[in-house]
């Protein structure tokens, strides 16, 4: 009997043993996906970055964009270009596209569907629509219009937005019905916002045609750094928050579990994603599909939910992605510039498509 106690005991361990291993090698296999879909990432924005900088009507080589960057010496021309136009455009790209982005992550958590996101549900164009008003008040009465002050009337068109979503959501349950709510308000809100633009003839606001279609031209460093600070607070907030989405992932009723406020947090996700796409609409105008596709598309990449992991890879996928198209949106038929959403739109809305494909075949 000892000795069968003894063989039993050693393939017990030896069992146990082969579990340990295997919960290390998968472990072991999970953070070497995320260590290289993150430096998959990082070295894009990398790239992407000196291509957006060295193309354009003037060419200027990568040796002499170090110089000017890190040393700040170099011909006075290509020194302006790099340091008033070129840099602040693409940083403003990659910030404004992570929050995008880390929106469209928060509201498809709310939702617990997919194709949740700012574009789809009309908040961006609630946004767009107050922003356009305040636009031409400001401009008309007082002849200017602050960063902040648009990012509050932004905010504001957004919660307006929303507020007709969740009242539509109290008597709907479908969510199919509710996203194409969320369509038909952002319609309303694009003809209202057409409407003023259209008698908005004011030299004041010549480029707020422009605008009102989504770009990233004409950033300065006073607004990426305001960009910067509202959405690096922001960011924060949404990532101590991790844990909790974590919970809430798993049902309701699993989140109260945990000691989740489940009132207090989903009106914590609302307001955090409806600032996010507010700002990003205060200065670059309403931008498609980025909520949508980037997540669904980190998601798979990284081969998980965990918030831990994705909430950074949505904001590095995010401002990957508006670079990218950034770049695309100045180079594909220069001197002219195509809007941002035109090229978002062509690459986003496949990647939509596909989701509900596979929605559809229950995969």
């Amino acid at each position: 009997m000892s000795e069968e106690k003894r063989g039993l005991k050693a393939e017990q361990n030896d069992s146990a043993k082969r579990q340990e291993g295997s919960f290390h090698n998968e472990n072991f296999r999970k953070r070497s996906r995320y260590f290289l879909v993150f430096a998959a990432m990082i070295a894009a924005c990398i790239f992407i970055t000196i291509l957006n900088i060295n193309t354009g009507n003037v060419h200027i080589s990568v040796s002499r964009i170090l110089k000017i960057i890190f040393l700040k010496a170099g011909d006075a021309t290509e020194y302006n270009i790099i340091w008033k136009i070129r840099l602040p455009r693409i940083l403003m790209a990659a910030i404004l596209g992570g929050a995008l982005a880390l929106a469209g992550f928060l509201l498809q958590t709310f939702f617990d569907n997919p194709i949740a996101g700012p574009f789809v549900l009309g908040i961006s164009s609630g946004a767009k629509m107050v922003v356009a008003l305040t636009m031409i008040i400001f401009l008309e009465k007082i002849g200017t219009v602050s960063s902040y002050a648009l990012i509050v009337a932004a905010f504001a068109g957004s919660m307006m937005s929303i507020g007709f979503i969740l009242l539509f959501a109290k008597r709907i349950h479908s969510m199919s019905i509710l996203l194409v709510a969320g369509i038909m308000i952002g319609y309303i809100c694009n003809a209202v916002t057409d409407f003023v633009v259209t008698f908005a003839e004011d030299s004041d606001i010549v480029n707020l045609r422009g605008w009102s279609l989504g770009s990233f031209s004409g950033m300065n460093w006073s607004n990426v750094a305001i960009a910067a600070v509202v959405i690096g607070i922001t960011f924060v907030l949404v990532f101590c928050m991790a844990k909790p989405i974590g919970a809430y992932q798993l049902g309701e009723a699993y989140a109260q579990s945990m000691g989740v406020n489940i009132r207090l947090f989903r009106v914590a996700l609302i307001l955090l994603s409806s600032f996010l796409s507010a700002t990003v609409t205060a200065f670059a105008g309403p931008i498609s599909f980025v909520g949508i596709a980037v997540p669904f598309l980190v998601k798979r990449g990284l081969n998980t939910a965990k918030p831990l992991i994705v909430i950074p890879g949505c904001f590095l996928g995010g401002a990957v992605f508006c670079m990218g198209c950034d770049l695309i949106a100045r180079m594909a038929f220069a001197p002219t510039e195509l809007n941002i959403s035109t090229v978002t739109s062509i690459f986003g809305a496949p990647v939509v498509i596909f989701m509900m494909l596979k929605r559809k075949r229950g995969h």
